[in-house]
């Protein structure tokens, strides 16, 4: 006996339905983990690390520390940066940074760290993932 009631033909649609949503979303999954996977997608700050340590744009061989000190020093004028890579990671791409400053002067904590922040910007886009640390100081703090 087959039933063809209203209530049972809307089940059996929503049931239909319910498939299809669960068949495109496991054709999806698939789809991405292939990708991801080949390689085929990659993402543009997701260039190995190797290539940021060896060299800057400008070809030179100053390496990404190196590089974060001098536009610290040069934005906060100032001599007194210790930029340091954290040892433990693989990539690199872990800083810490001490600056003592006469600009921070009159400025909060995190204005503080906002200067140093702009002024590594364009690192923290790519080769640098994480400032683990970071102590800003003035002049007159840090006698």
């Amino acid at each position: 006996a087959v039933c063809n009631s209203p209530s049972m033909v809307v089940m059996k649609q929503q049931q239909q339905r319910n498939i299809w949503f669960v068949l495109i979303f496991v054709m999806l999954s698939a789809t991405v983990r292939a990708f991801t996977r080949s390689g085929a997608f990659q993402s543009p700050f997701r260039r190995p690390i190797l290539s940021y340590l060896s060299s800057t744009a400008g070809g030179s061989d100053e390496t990404v520390v190196d590089l974060c000190r001098t536009k610290i020093a040069t934005a906060l004028q100032t001599d007194q940066v210790k930029v340091t890579g954290a040892f433990d990671d693989p990539n690199g791409s872990h800083i810490a940074v001490e600056v003592t400053s006469s600009l921070f002067e009159g400025k909060r904590p995190v204005q503080r760290q906002q200067m140093v922040y702009k002024a590594i910007w364009e690192e923290l886009q790519g080769p640098v993932h994480a400032v683990d640390s970071m102590i800003c100081k003035t002049p007159q703090e840090d006698a």
